[in-house]
């Protein structure tokens, strides 16, 4: 995927074109599962993540229980299409951890997939106010650190570019088109806000697909080149 902005300004001579530096970023996210073609089918009943999205999956190898330190999120426009994705996900096989319900940022739920993954459908509206649609208008994946300050660090030098910065509490990195943001909490926190205990061992059962290149982080998460 070419992430790369081109800028062209008009004058009286020929065109410039500038060629400013892709951002490195989320292109693609691959759950490891124990049933791939189940995955496959609940993802695109539950979320419209078709093979054709960002979001791959592929066969487990490490076994992995309780929470498995990092939850997406599925920003959306209004109430309606946090109750029409919740719907979806709950018909398919998921459960409900939180809601829908509304809270101090808007309206949102938390559920948990046949596979174990955590997600968040959200907006900041508390009413509707347009007909409801299907329409995603972005996506994250939140991950739990065990020094904020030192990840955010760690990303920048592969060429991550921050977007929001709130001292060691939170981070989040640009997701330039349709790339995926990623956000850096404590793992307390990022278990605070699913609603779910810090206490997991084994796999993150996660890779993240990008240009930044192939490695892994102090705290597990792999990321290798995306296909």
């Amino acid at each position: 995927m070419d992430m790369s902005k081109t800028s062209t300004f008009a004058t009286d001579k020929p065109s410039i074109t500038i060629e400013e530096p892709a951002v490195n970023a989320i292109q693609t996210v691959t759950f490891e599962v124990d049933d791939t073609a189940a995955a496959e089918a609940f993802y695109a009943a539950a979320f419209d993540l078709g093979e054709d999205s960002w979001l791959r999956v592929r066969p487990a190898k490490d076994p992995s229980s309780g929470f498995r330190g990092f939850a997406v999120s599925l920003v959306v426009a209004q109430p309606g299409t946090v109750d029409s994705f919740t719907k979806t996900a709950l018909d398919a096989g998921a459960t409900a951890i939180k809601g829908p319900e509304k809270n101090l940022w808007g309206y949102g739920a938390v559920l948990r997939d046949p596979f174990g993954n955590i997600w968040k459908i959200a907006t900041s509206k508390k009413k509707d106010t347009a007909p409801v649609t299907r329409e995603v208008e972005s996506y994250n994946v939140g991950i739990g650190v065990a020094d904020v300050a030192a990840t955010k660090q760690f990303y920048i030098d592969r060429g991550l570019t921050v977007a929001k910065s709130f001292g060691r509490k939170y981070v989040e990195f640009e997701a330039p088109g349709d790339t995926v943001s990623l956000s850096l909490y404590s793992r307390k926190f990022a278990a605070k806000t699913s609603f779910v205990s810090p206490e997991g061992d084994g796999s993150h059962r996660i890779v993240f697909g990008s240009d930044a290149g192939t490695f892994t982080d102090a705290d597990g998460f792999a990321w290798e080149s995306a296909a």
